[in-house]
């Protein structure tokens, strides 16, 4: 048991410090402020903005493009923030829901960017989670040139959903947060970037930071 213990210590401390290396190699290469808005878009665009909180990526990639944008934000106070900062713009439109697995309601424990249905913390609240493959066929989205995926560890049922229904293979770029605190969070991982891996190459990868699929055969960024 102590040898065991000390080899997941070890392991922890190492995979720190690969973490704190592609971090730093993420920031020279200036990721948050070219990689992440590098794309081929326009005002005819649609984007999916998974994990809004502030809205600020949103309101950074339309000043970009002018493209259309929806905003998932489950958290409610988070959502009418949002709400309220684009109250006058109506290319862009604040969902109070995330996209899930399956359509639900689940407890969420709220702090800040770091708000997490995993990270049992004070201040939970009900949000509502509603099926991906559901709001897609409700709504008739058939084409989305970009989905931004930052949810605190809801992307592995998200992104599994998206590939079982094909819906994976209507989405020109997917650009996705992993996060490694979920159970089996690297296992999970490789295996969705396997199965992306048929329909989808990508464009930049910083492992547990972000990482960004185009769809094969899209000529765009």
């Amino acid at each position: 048991m102590a040898f065991e213990a000390l080899a997941n210590s070890l392991n922890r401390r190492l995979h720190r410090r690969r973490y704190r290396a592609m971090l730093k190699r993420w920031s020279d290469d200036g990721g948050d402020r070219t990689l992440r808005f590098d794309y081929d878009l326009d005002e005819h665009s649609l984007v999916l903005d998974l994990g809004g909180y502030e809205g600020q990526w949103a309101s950074d990639l339309y000043a970009r493009y002018r493209c259309r944008i929806f905003v998932f934000e489950p958290v409610r106070s988070f959502a009418d923030q949002i709400s309220e900062r684009f109250r006058k713009n109506s290319d862009i439109a604040v969902l109070p829901f995330g996209l899930g697995g399956a359509s639900r309601t689940q407890t969420i424990y709220v702090r800040g960017a770091s708000s997490s249905t995993y990270r049992k913390r004070s201040n939970a609240q009900q949000i509502e989670i509603v099926d991906t493959a559901k709001w897609f066929s409700d709504n008739d989205i058939r084409s989305v040139q970009l989905m931004k995926i930052n949810v605190e560890g809801g992307e592995y049922e998200l992104l599994e959903r998206l590939i079982e229904t094909k819906l994976i293979q209507s989405i020109d770029n997917v650009q996705v947060q992993f996060h490694n605190f979920t159970t089996d969070a690297t296992e999970r991982m490789e295996s969705i970037q396997a199965a992306l891996l048929e329909t989808h190459s990508p464009t930049y990868q910083y492992r547990f930071i972000w990482e960004n699929w185009r769809r094969n055969g899209d000529s765009g960024k």
